[in-house]
């Protein structure tokens, strides 16, 4: 077969060619067209270890073992990959100077219109997204994602979309089209005003605005975690983007607000703006991560112009774990929930978890009639393994060669064994190392993959000091070996890379809103291993279970232990090495499955017209 049609190589991946960077404001994400900026070059390590630069690849310290590196040298490839390397694909190798994810890409494009095929909405309406992410140039987590990709799909539709988030000093402003300061205006902060500039641009197709305070406020390297008190900037952004629809005079028909950061927005609105001039806009907020409630004191809402005592009642904005306490305090997430006129989580079996459990279920189940569980979708333009910019070959359900190459490509890159007939599957693990995503799993499942014969790379960072250096433990003891690759860094285009070179993909989640690593791991052929929880048993359905063999797409465990998750190891190394011709068509149909955000748009369209103002 002739692999040749299926291959695009960007010109620099050769070893030791001259490769660029990504840019990276915050060392936790990479732009997808910034592909040019800051040159880095990487620090060999004598003996054959090579441990990259920190910028680069922190921790990441492997070995070469002399029976891999020739094994690596002297592989040939089989049939008509031969070809495709004589015609012009340079395998990589952990001695490149530079890592094989650092070269020069060509530009990905997704401002071009996308929504031919797309059926247009009639009753169109006006969204303004206000919300502390935008994937990519401002994306720490999943909400980055979900923000560019449902206004994305919104746009398909028909409908106006704007984007509102804070004008961090790390985002890389070359990386938003037609940057342009818009207008100067004054926002309230503790007895004075301070002036903000309004910025107009476009960032994967989708209108941002971006508020730049004159103050302290979103400054920093990181878009998280600077010198200023980060809740008292997000209060200050959530009242200056209303002071900027008051003063520009722009009336939308939903403002769509997201997690605790602009919770206080609803209550700014409905207690302030709404008497002046916004009376057209509805609000709608998405909680993300329950996890996280945005406490605050009194005194500190009083700061942005509101009574903050009149919100401490159970029927407000009180945190119902601080009553009776002194002093008691209020949970903007709360309050964004009894304010807006609709709630939406990211998945069905969220929304039942959390009315189920957590302090803030008292105030779900009052607000019950107006709360509603909406999955996730993806980006299937960004995440799309048939034009990925960042892949050595391209490929689809019906053509699934090239992840064949991907694989191999990856593997070569890593430093990692080949097998001639193809045994040693491929686990990836992406994800925040934070305690929610199963850490324990995930250390379990590096020694148990190799156990059974097979592969894992991980790759996360962690906000946390104490399991920063427990991972760094783990890369210094699995990166000298042959199997595991623990990476503790964030790269767009290596997780692109992963995606399409896993045979698997493990979410072991203690808990999990939504989840999107396993939707766009099955977009890439790499079948799920997850723990049912969440929007993981919204999107993920057993092999094993008779009862429903016609969406059956990966492999589930329920309990939080070990062994646990070897059971659903073993089943899926099983599957893999004894049944491949089985595999290669759930690999098929895994990618087949409709998780786009087109689908998922539709019911955000059906929630904003419930509401809105005709």
């Amino acid at each position: 077969m002739d692999f040749t049609s299926c291959l695009s190589f960007p010109s620099s991946i050769a070893p030791n060619g001259n490769h660029s960077s990504s840019y990276n404001c915050s060392s936790s994400f990479n732009h997808r067209s910034c592909y040019n900026n800051i040159s880095s070059k990487a620090n060999l390590l004598k003996k054959q270890s090579y441990v990259f630069s920190k910028y680069q690849l922190r921790n990441f310290n492997i070995q070469l073992v002399p029976r891999i590196e020739a094994q690596l040298k002297a592989e040939q490839l089989e049939g008509s990959e031969a070809g495709c390397e004589s015609d012009g694909l340079r395998w990589p190798s952990p001695s490149d100077e530079i890592p094989f994810w650092k070269g020069d890409f060509p530009s990905w494009d997704l401002s071009s219109d996308a929504s031919s095929g797309v059926e247009q909405d009639s009753d169109l309406l006006h969204i303004v997204h206000v919300t502390a992410e935008m994937a990519p140039i401002a994306k720490v987590g999943g909400l980055g994602d979900v923000v560019t990709g449902l206004g994305r799909a919104c746009l398909n539709r028909g409908h106006k979309v704007d984007v509102m988030i804070p004008f961090y000093e790390c985002i890389p402003k070359h990386c938003i089209n037609e940057l342009a300061l818009m207008r100067t205006y004054n926002s309230y902060h503790d007895g004075n005003w301070v002036a903000c500039n309004a910025y107009r641009g476009e960032v994967s197709g989708v209108p941002v605005i971006l508020i730049e305070p004159s103050n302290h406020f979103f400054k920093g390297k990181n878009i998280y975690g600077g010198s200023y008190n980060e809740l008292d900037a997000y209060l200050f952004f959530s009242r200056a983007c209303l002071e900027w629809m008051q003063v520009n005079g722009t009336q939308p028909d939903i403002i769509h607000v997201h997690e605790w950061q602009t919770g206080a927005l609803p209550l700014f609105y409905w207690d302030m703006y709404h008497f002046l001039s916004l009376q057209k806009p509805r609000i709608v907020l998405t909680i993300h991560n329950m996890e996280h409630y945005g406490e605050c004191r009194q005194e500190q809402l009083s700061k942005f112009g509101l009574d903050g005592s009149a919100y401490a009642t159970e029927d407000k904005a009180v945190d119902d774990r601080t009553v009776g306490h002194n002093p008691e305090r209020l949970s903007l997430l709360k309050g964004g929930i009894v304010y807006s006129n609709a709630i939406v989580t990211v998945s069905p079996t969220y929304l039942k978890e959390t009315l189920c459990s957590g302090w803030l279920s008292g105030a779900l189940m009052r607000n019950r009639d107006k709360y509603s569980g909406i999955l996730n979708g993806i980006d299937t333009e960004m995440w799309n393994p048939a034009t990925d910019i960042y892949l050595p070959a391209k490929f689809d359900a019906g053509k699934t060669e090239g992840k064949r190459i991907c694989k191999k490509f990856v593997q070569k890159g890593l430093g990692l064994p080949i097998s001639v007939a193809d045994q040693k599957p491929l686990v990836v693990c992406i994800t925040r190392l934070v305690a929610q995503k199963g850490l324990h799993l995930i250390t379990h499942a590096i020694k148990h993959v190799e156990e059974l014969g097979g592969q894992m790379v991980v790759l996360g960072r962690a906000s946390d000091d104490r399991v920063e250096r427990e991972f760094e433990g783990l890369a210094e003891l699995h990166n000298k070996g042959s199997n595991i690759r623990i990476l503790l860094m964030y790269s767009e285009e290596l997780s692109h890379m992963l995606y399409a070179a896993a045979d698997m993909v493990l979410v072991p989640s203690m808990y999990e809103p939504c989840g999107l690593a396993q939707m766009i791991g099955m977009r890439y052929g790499a079948v799920p291993i997850v723990r049912k929880t969440g929007g993981l048993a919204d999107t993920v359905f057993d092999m094993d279970n008779q009862s429903h063999t016609e969406i059956a797409n990966g492999f589930v465990f329920e309990g939080i232990d070990e062994g646990s998750l070897n059971c659903a190891l073993g089943r899926a190394f099983s599957y893999y090495q004894e049944k491949p011709n089985e595999w290669k068509a759930v690999v098929q149909k895994v990618m087949r499955i409709d998780n786009s955000w087109n689908n998922t748009a539709g019911k955000y369209i059906d929630i904003y017209n419930s509401v809105r103002v005709r």
